[in-house]
């Protein structure tokens, strides 16, 4: 008799991947520069470099070049106070991603 395969385990009612258990890259995108190459040239320690957003501006997530989410940038309390990190406001439907 072959070896039984063993049943995949569920995760939220669907079958879990099995690349599930990989760690992955997430890219938080706060905006853009764009400089003349004789200002990038003249950047220094304490050089001001604005972008094309503003503080309350929802940050975007990628993984890759693929949008996923958006978010705003929050600071975390507690045990990890001053921690940055993103709650999200916008997922995108990752179920065909995989």
């Amino acid at each position: 008799m072959d070896n039984p395969r063993p049943n995949p385990v569920s995760v939220d009612g669907a079958t879990m991947n099995p690349f599930s258990q990989v760690p992955i890259e997430i890219v938080i995108s706060v905006g853009k520069a764009r400089p003349l190459v004789k200002d990038l040239l003249r950047l220094e320690y304490d050089s001001v470099l604005p972008l094309d957003r503003r503080v309350d501006d929802p940050v975007e997530l990628y993984v890759g070049d693929r949008l996923i989410a958006r978010g705003e940038l929050q600071e975390l309390d507690g045990e990890q106070a001053g921690q940055l990190a993103v709650r999200l406001t916008e997922v995108a439907n990752l179920s065909n991603c995989l």
